[in-house]
């Protein structure tokens, strides 16, 4: 599955889990501990102690499993008189971390994204079916649920205090091996690795400033803890690098800052209210620096401001160099992203800048991607009955579909409209012949009704399709 110099997500699936034998036992009489190091004088440092950060994570980090069913061959073949090949099981593993004693717990997206049934594992041997809250394809991270009270949990850290060098713990289920620890150093921080897929059709646009460790994580582990010496929760594992398909020494982590933002918004919201400068930015090179006069090789360009952002009514201007946000130093395009994304629309934040050699502060009023600034202006409405967010299908596509209305699935989570078939994208022209303008007009088709209904509509590629869904 990996190919010379990947990049990893860190799900397992069936079809590439490893055979009994991949894992051996070692026969080498290795201690079981750390060892003191001599220093140049022949002293022992003392070792360092990870039981405590352990001992709070273990059973706050949980095993996820996955069914989903793949469905080959044509959309709503079945009403265009196709025959229908037989569905395909696929099953899938990753982790979590419980973050409330409710039942909500954090896991990457790609963990659950296709999934028709989420099942939870605690460490203590229970097992739950899990429902999905939301999901953010934009910083893989994803919100799920399970029924039960006075769970063990992990407590937020602030990742933006985070060094470089300091020891970490990484908590998962690696390759089906449950409850496993292991320990490395930050490597970095604020890397993209460019795994992210981008996809503004679908709002899709991906922040990468993940915390790079030598943790030792292998598939399984995506969604687990990172955590620090005192146990507290920096980021949620996601991805490695690998020419193997398995660990080779490089590990990524969401930041905690991110991860925090992300499933505050998925369980108030449903859906993530993020904030935008509304610039196109680039990263600074010497090259860059020679070329545009620029004194100092730290910041982010701003190549271009956008008429209707936050940036451009705040007086940014093309040429400025961003330095800081807030009291954060940004000095490149990631670590810009990673600040900004911990926003929501709305929000006040002073933006430090270089102009003309001179820093600036401006303070700057953020909006979201369509240039709201409340945080409930989004048009994007979440009905967790049917797994999905819905929108009002744009003048523009209405226009390029041919039809007079329509209400856009932008995303689904798991659930009702899942399982009968729709994909994302899909926009729904009628239930029972009636026509659909928004997703009120949805909420209202459905709410109280008992059997089933027929559901129209058409993809972006122009083909119509219909599912009929038991409510």
């Amino acid at each position: 599955m990996a190919v010379a110099g990947g990049l990893l997500a860190l799900g397992v699936h069936d079809r590439i889990s490893p055979s009994p034998d991949a894992v051996t036992s070692s026969t080498t009489n290795v201690p079981a501990h750390f060892v003191g190091m001599p220093t140049a004088g022949g002293t022992a440092v003392e070792a360092a102690d990870f039981t405590t950060a352990a001992t709070k994570s273990i059973d706050a980090v949980v095993h996820v499993t996955t069914e989903a069913t793949v469905q080959r061959g044509p959309v709503g073949s079945y009403f265009w008189g196709y025959a229908q090949p037989a569905p395909e099981q696929v099953r899938g593993a990753g982790s979590g971390v419980i973050i409330s004693n409710d039942g909500y717990i954090v896991t990457n997206n790609h963990v659950v994204e296709n999934a028709d049934k989420i099942q939870v594992h605690l460490n203590d041997k229970r097992k739950y079916d899990a429902t999905v809250i939301g999901r953010d394809p934009s910083t893989d991270i994803a919100l799920i649920k399970i029924d039960e009270k006075d769970l063990p949990t992990l407590t937020f850290g602030n990742s933006d205090d985070v060094k470089v060098g300091q020891w970490v713990l990484a908590v998962g289920n690696p390759m089906n091996l449950t409850s496993t620890v292991t320990a490395g150093i930050v490597s970095a921080k604020a890397r993209s690795i460019n795994i992210l897929q981008y996809d503004p059709a679908k709002d899709i646009f991906p922040i990468e400033s993940f915390i790079q460790t030598d943790a030792a994580v292998n598939p399984g582990n995506s969604g687990g803890a990172l955590v620090n010496t005192t146990g507290d929760l920096i980021g949620i594992n996601s991805a490695i690098a690998s020419t193997t398909g398995a660990y080779t020494g490089y590990s990524f982590a969401v930041p905690s800052n991110i991860v925090s933002k992300v499933t505050g918004d998925l369980m108030e919201f449903g859906s993530v209210r993020r904030a935008y400068l509304g610039v196109t930015i680039s990263d600074i090179d010497q090259d860059m620096a020679k070329s545009l006069d620029l004194t100092r090789l730290k910041g982010v360009y701003v190549k271009d401001v956008m008429d209707d952002g936050a940036a451009k009514s705040a007086g940014v201007k093309s040429g400025d160099v961003i330095v800081k946000v807030g009291a954060m130093n940004v000095d490149n395009v990631p670590e810009l992203q990673e600040q900004v994304g911990k926003f929501s629309p709305g929000d006040k934040v002073a933006i430090t800048l270089v102009r003309d050699g001179k820093e600036e502060v401006m303070d700057m009023t953020l909006l979201g991607r369509a240039g709201a600034e409340s945080p409930t202006a989004s048009k994007d409405v979440s009905l967790p009955t049917l797994g999905a967010e819905l929108a009002a299908a744009t003048d523009a596509e209405l226009k390029a579909l041919r039809i007079g209305n329509g209400v856009k699935v932008v995303r689904i989570n798991g659930g009702k409209l899942r399982s009968i078939g729709i994909r994302e994208g899909f926009i729904i022209t009628k239930i029972d012949q009636k026509p659909m303008r928004s997703p009120a007009d949805i909420d209202k088709a459905l709410v109280g009704r008992q059997g089933g209904v027929l559901i129209e509509g058409v993809y972006p590629n122009g083909m119509r399709a219909y599912y009929g869904l038991g409510v």
